[in-house]
């Protein structure tokens, strides 16, 4: 499948499937097509997708790593702890078709201390847990920062955008530099019981950080 218009895009990772049964303490949302289209495409223009390996950390049911392959990557790896999201993502692979794409069952806290797991990537997109109910673990999105700025020449990271200047100072203290921000209206959809609306935005910015280290 060649993708040659971002609408194109956005149609394709709608037809990607979403969790079956999304669990809280993994803080398991959905990213939006539209969001995911728009900056899987201007990742593409900033040269970090084309002809790369990627990462897609936290990878849920793949939609960042199937969707770079769509986007040309050579080849892409993603890694969640929730095996029944690999497996979503992995009969989703094989129902496309896609070649070059590779889906891990495995928990960030054990990659950061797993000498195994020392694949080098040219380009990581994280959309780790927002912190507020992740295993009763705030501060879990750090984990994923360290692992991005450890794999990756290039890295996307979402973030929650009232903690920007946190975020940005860690980056920096990891040896990363930020070059571009990019501002979303996240929608939480009414996805759990405690759920009161149908659904809510929050304000959330990816950045995207070259590794100087």
């Amino acid at each position: 499948m060649k993708i040659t218009k971002k609408r194109h895009l956005e149609i394709a990772i709608e037809n990607i499937p979403r969790f079956e049964s999304p669990k809280i303490d993994f803080e398991q949302y959905p990213t939006s097509a539209s969001i995911a289209a728009d900056l899987l495409w201007n990742a593409r223009s900033l040269g970090d997708i084309s002809n790369k390996s990627i990462l897609d950390l936290g990878c849920g049911t793949g939609v960042f790593a199937i969707s770079s392959m769509l986007l040309n990557a050579n080849c892409a790896t993603g890694v969640d702890i929730d095996s029944s999201a690999i497996k979503i993502a992995r009969n989703t692979v094989n129902d496309m078709n896609i070649s070059n794409i590779n889906f891990i069952v495995g928990d960030v806290y054990n990659l950061h201390k797993n000498d195994d797991f020392n694949f080098k990537f040219d380009t990581v997109i994280t959309n780790p847990p927002f912190g507020a109910q992740s295993r009763g673990k705030r501060g879990v999105d750090r984990i994923f920062m360290e692992l991005a700025m450890g794999f990756a020449d290039v890295a996307y990271s979402f973030h929650i955008a009232e903690t920007r200047d946190f975020v940005v100072n860690y980056y920096e203290n990891l040896g990363g530099k930020i070059t571009h921000e990019f501002f979303y209206k996240f929608p939480l959809l009414n996805t759990y019981e405690f759920h009161t609306q149908e659904s809510r935005d929050i304000d959330v910015i990816v950045f995207r950080i070259v590794n100087s280290s």
